[in-house]
């Protein structure tokens, strides 16, 4: 089939590269002219994911029409903030994609008006097609750099396009489950980046290695709660785009989430650290609106409501603990 990336970060770009060292066709879309002209002219992303170089058999498209005209399968590598927009512009194409037969989500969070998931946004925009999310433990630079990776990828209703895709671009370097759980594998990626900042703040505290092992086991707790009454299977939240992804994200050391978190252990702002930032910090924004959908859905999430009393309410990280540490005393369940 022939692939299309819509996005060209460090995740879209290693995902482009893994998809051609595959031997499968595959289609870069930056969002900007500047980077695209970038792309082509150097074969290299020098802002997101230096020292690693596009192979010849990865396009470089400055349009989405053109990109997807011939496409079968379309990947979503953009910010939820910009999702809707980016669904929007494809949807506007697609009379012209003829092969058009699954949409794949990238993207790590909610839409803060909404509060929709990534493929409900795809889904209310584009809904002639399959849905699908592609998740796990998967640092872009590792992918990109052929390292082992096993991550999930989980369809709506079609399983025959799903085990395609399947087939085609898992590697011995990257492993692909199938799921048909798509809520509970995009819960997983969103609220795993919310509690790295967490895992982040122990270590900027240095708290220690207890506190870490505690913080990260009532952390799943707190995302098989959250995602089983959000309609998720709590069996997905054992799998790669739970538990993988959170012990990934809470220990990596180029975890932007974790990193993010560290900082203000260290004592900074997140009004500092995201001044000028490039990157963006998908638990920052996810706290935000996973804390107002806990508040509407009357949900028990101590260590969300923490974390956003840290984040938006200028709440202090050690006073924060202290609120965790003296809460009623309770059966583990």
């Amino acid at each position: 089939m022939n692939y299309c990336i819509l996005g060209a970060g460090a995740w879209g770009t290693a995902l482009a590269i893994h998809i051609a060292r595959c031997d499968q066709s595959v289609t870069l879309v930056p969002r900007r002219l500047e980077q695209a002209l970038a792309l082509a002219g150097t074969r290299q992303n020098k802002e997101y994911l230096p020292n690693f170089t596009l192979d010849s058999n990865i396009q470089i498209a400055s349009e989405t029409l053109p990109a997807i005209m011939s496409a079968d399968v379309i990947f979503f590598a953009c910010p939820m903030v910009g999702l809707r927009e980016l669904c929007t512009t494809v949807a506007a194409c697609q009379d012209d994609a003829w092969n058009l037969t699954c949409l794949v989500s990238l993207c790590k969070g909610l839409e803060p008006t909404t509060l929709l998931r990534p493929a409900e946004i795809i889904r209310a925009v584009l809904p002639d097609f399959s849905h699908a999310a592609l998740s796990g433990p998967s640092f872009a630079h590792e992918v990109a750099a052929g390292q082992p990776t096993a991550v999930t990828l989980a369809c709506d209703n079609e399983h025959v396009i799903g085990q395609r895709i399947q087939e085609e671009i898992s590697d011995t370097a990257l492993r692909i489950y199938l799921s048909d759980d798509l809520t509970g594998v995009e819960l997983g990626g969103c609220l795993k980046n919310i509690y790295a900042i967490g895992a982040g703040i122990a270590d900027g505290l240095k708290l220690g290695q207890n506190a870490k092992a505690a913080f990260m086991t009532r952390a799943l707790r707190e995302m098989l709660d959250i995602g089983r009454a959000i309609g998720g299977n709590p069996k997905t939240f054992f799998g790669l785009s739970g538990f993988g992804d959170l012990i990934a994200t809470c220990n990596g050391a180029s975890s932007r989430n974790r990193g993010f978190g560290e900082a203000i252990g260290h004592g900074l702002t997140p009004e500092t650290l995201l001044n000028g930032r490039k990157t963006v910090i998908e638990g920052y924004w996810a706290t935000k609106s996973f804390y107002e959908l806990v508040q509407r859905e009357k949900l028990n999430a101590p260590i969300l409501q923490e974390l956003h009393a840290v984040l938006y309410q200028n709440k202090s990280p050690k006073a924060a603990i202290v609120s965790l540490m003296s809460r009623e005393l309770k059966e583990e369940n």
